[in-house]
């Protein structure tokens, strides 16, 4: 991926937006939220979302017409890697901006593009992702959420579960079976559900860090408009997959400068505890180091070429290498941590909520089978 003068110019453009408005009443934002941290401080991340939707930094990828930026990949890449080089806030709209949004943009309606693509952009509306059942995790075919029509509305029962941000969401796209009788991806449909009204129930799933990002969601006769169908009823597994498929994009670069600085402060932590004089830690953090810029290379890669784009194992050998990445980071951190010491807190929860890398947004088994069966051509398990 080579970078342009009018790229290096965004990049510039970028940085000092960011410079000049992480002060005030956003400078104290730096660094809050993200993965396993998503409590904290909600409603001032919110208000800085929409401080970034005002001055057009959401939706970049977006074409033009739909309100976006219309940016390159290369572009976006860049947005990202700035925008975590910068400590910026974890964003509370990532969910409607980065996956409900393009999804829309490809398989919606006129009509859908304008009711809901707005209020998205301007992070007036909050989205969640209702795919994952308990009897349908990362094997998501088997889901048994049901709908059906009644008169002018769809009429939805069953259970979601592991769903991030639901207690703030007011709106959850749906994977529910549509179709009776229907098995694994056929009489799937793709529904858009009002997460404000009767029939539907939130409860928290205490992590072991203590916080509570994910959900269980009960749809218990919840209703949406007969209208709320993306893609044509019964075929939701294609739309469903659209979606997956946009889950592991750009914004994955900025993910790794994440990981960079959580590196650079762990090997910190070494010198000033000492662990650094032993040399299996010294050797497991140049190991790191290295596999860290593996993944880049890798990301890269896969980014910047056509197929890369939309070949399943890649991506999933790129879940594979980032998740085990950093559930080893984890573990490294508690064999250079010291209870009891300033900061301890810290590695600890990176320690626990990297155990999770492994599994959310598809676990590893599930990652290994789409590696074996697409990109080496292996029969089935």
């Amino acid at each position: 991926m080579r970078f342009t003068p009018q790229d290096e110019q965004f990049r510039a453009d970028v940085r000092e937006w960011l410079r000049a408005n992480l002060t005030g009443e956003f400078a104290g934002l730096r660094g809050a939220g993200g993965p396993g941290r998503e409590h904290e401080r909600h409603d001032e991340r919110l208000a800085w979302n929409r401080h970034l939707a005002a001055a057009g930094w959401t939706c970049l990828g977006w074409p033009a017409e739909h309100g976006g930026r219309g940016a390159s990949l290369v572009q976006q890449v860049i947005f990202y890697e700035e925008y975590a080089q910068a400590d910026a806030p974890a964003r509370v709209s990532i969910v409607g901006e980065e996956l409900l949004g393009p999804t829309l943009i490809a398989f919606g309606t006129p009509e859908q593009h304008e009711r809901f693509l707005p209020p998205i952009r301007g992070v007036r509306e909050l989205w969640c992702q209702g795919y994952s059942e308990p009897g349908a995790g990362s094997d998501l075919a088997s889901v048994a959420t049901r709908a059906a029509l009644d008169g002018e509305e769809w009429v939805i029962n069953g259970q979601k579960i592991w769903t991030s941000l639901a207690h703030v969401a007011d709106w959850c796209f749906v994977l529910a079976r549509t179709e009776a009788g229907s098995r694994r991806g056929g009489g799937l449909s793709y529904l858009l559900v009002p997460m404000h009204q009767p029939g539907v129930t939130v409860r928290p799933i205490r992590q072991l860090t203590g916080t509570a990002e994910f959900n269980e969601v009960f749809f218990d006769d919840a209703r949406t408009a007969a209208a709320n169908v993306v893609g044509a009823p019964g075929d939701g597994w294609r739309v469903a997959k659209a979606t997956l498929a946009i889950e592991r994009g750009a914004a994955m670069l900025g993910q790794q400068v994440g990981f960079r600085r959580e590196l650079e402060d762990l090997a910190g932590e070494a010198r000033r505890t000492g662990a650094a004089r032993d040399p299996l830690i010294r050797d497991k953090l140049a190991r790191a180091w290295i596999g860290l810029q593996v993944i880049r290379s890798y990301a890269l890669d896969t980014l910047g070429t056509v197929e890369g784009t939309d070949d399943p194992a890649r991506a999933s050998m790129l879940k594979v290498l980032w998740s085990r990445w950093h559930r080893d980071l984890g573990e490294l951190a508690m064999a250079i941590a010291r209870p009891g010491s300033p900061g301890y807190d810290r590695w600890q929860r990176l320690f626990l909520f990297s155990r999770a890398d492994t599994i959310y947004g598809g676990s590893d088994e599930i990652q290994h089978e789409i590696i074996a069966t697409r990109g080496l051509g292996l029969p089935r398990s």
